[in-house]
């Protein structure tokens, strides 16, 4: 329906109270933890042997071993992520840290029952190569879960290109046709895809008001852009802009978070 000064002063505001109110009520939104519910659901016993590739900080990896009982090896190719984890898992025994990239996966041939994979690939850009490593360590019938943050069609080019540059995103590789052609070119069986879209900032802004905080933020570096760029200089800056508008976005449409559930076939 096209605007109208009669529909936008008249019809409108009779239903405008409603549907705020409407909006305001919770849509129950999955959060984080919907990816632990999804490893679950595989049924690995304990003991089963599980790769967290990029593992960061290693608390995702100290809850995969602490939930299910795994064995878990972190991969990271920051050194200082290795550090931290191992502080982080010093009372978690089953879980160990190794440098390593997911081009080059410092893991056997075969070997692991599980690869989770969060938050990771959008900043690689052979995908090909990574998929093909997620195959070769896993055993037939292992188990992926990849979790990324997508472009989407609402994301003007000028807005990826400034975005994807600031926060290390390889373009080609935030279009999921990229990602499924590298999944199949892998040999893996795409068992499910979830969209997550707006729903972990939905929650994240019910439970706490994290989205809207980095909007606020956003609005105070535009305003006072000079101030702390001579405070922080401008790469910290651009980095603390571009994490705001991250969120923004995925809470907007721009972006749009989902979850590929493989399988690597049995001989």
């Amino acid at each position: 329906m096209a605007w109208s000064l009669e529909h936008s002063y008249t019809e409108y505001p009779a239903v405008e109270a409603q549907f705020e109110e409407a909006l305001d009520e919770s849509l129950a939104p999955r959060g984080p933890d919907f990816l632990f519910e999804l490893v679950a659901g595989m049924g690995l016993p304990p003991g089963a042997r599980a790769v967290d590739v990029g593992c960061g900080e290693g608390r995702q990896a100290v809850a995969l071993a602490e939930r299910f009982g795994l064995s878990v090896a972190g991969i990271d190719p920051v050194q200082r992520h290795i550090d931290v984890s191992r502080v982080e898992a010093r009372e978690s025994p089953g879980v160990e840290f190794r440098l390593g990239s997911v081009e080059a996966l410092p893991v056997p041939d075969r070997s692991v029952d599980l690869v989770w994979c969060r938050d990771v690939l959008v900043h690689v850009a052979d995908l090909g190569r990574a998929y093909r490593e997620l195959a070769r360590v896993l055993k037939p019938g292992g188990r992926v879960l990849v979790y990324q943050m997508f472009g989407t069609e609402l994301l003007e080019p000028r807005e990826a290109g400034w975005l994807f540059a600031t926060m290390g995103v390889v373009p080609g590789s935030a279009e999921p046709a990229n990602t499924e052609a590298a999944i199949a070119t892998a040999g893996l069986l795409l068992d499910r895809t979830v969209e997550i879209s707006s729903e972990w900032g939905e929650q994240a802004q019910e439970l706490g008001g994290k989205p809207g905080r980095k909007l606020l933020h956003a609005a105070r570096l535009r305003r006072q852009e000079r101030i702390f760029k001579e405070r922080y200089g401008e790469a910290a800056y651009e980095l603390m802009m571009g994490d705001c508008f991250w969120h923004v976005y995925a809470m907007i449409g721009k972006l749009t978070r989902r979850v590929y559930l493989l399988t690597k076939p049995l001989p």
